[in-house]
């Protein structure tokens, strides 16, 4: 059953400069394992956390640090939650997470689409 989708777009640009002017902004965002990446893949990664809060129907059950964005050997992407977010959204029923992420010049986007029992 589908609990919920959610979608988000993102500026490549904007994140640039959220980053430069905002100091520890990477690290409250983003997952250690993250912070070595672009600009363009962290836009596509903080769309892809807008899409699952917007998805879950309630931001305040995720810490964005919590969530990271993964791809398996294909390059296929996934999101693993950490902590409490990773407790919250199990309380919730959700059996799987899918993700789609896009990112052409200056737009990333991301879709996901919640299941549950």
């Amino acid at each position: 059953m589908i609990y919920g989708v959610g979608t988000d777009l993102c500026s490549v640009v904007r994140m640039t400069e959220a980053l430069a002017r905002t100091p520890n902004l990477k690290e409250r965002l983003f997952h250690p394992n993250e912070h070595a990446l672009g600009d363009a893949s962290l836009a596509a990664r903080f769309a892809a956390k807008e899409a699952l809060a917007k998805a879950l129907g309630n931001p305040k059950l995720l810490t964005w640090a919590e969530i990271e964005i993964v791809k398996d050997e294909l390059g296929k992407p996934s999101i693993a939650l950490h902590g409490e977010s990773k407790s919250r959204v199990a309380n919730l029923g959700i059996t799987a997470i899918q993700l789609s992420l896009s990112h052409e010049q200056e737009l990333a986007s991301a879709f996901v689409v919640l299941e549950a029992n």
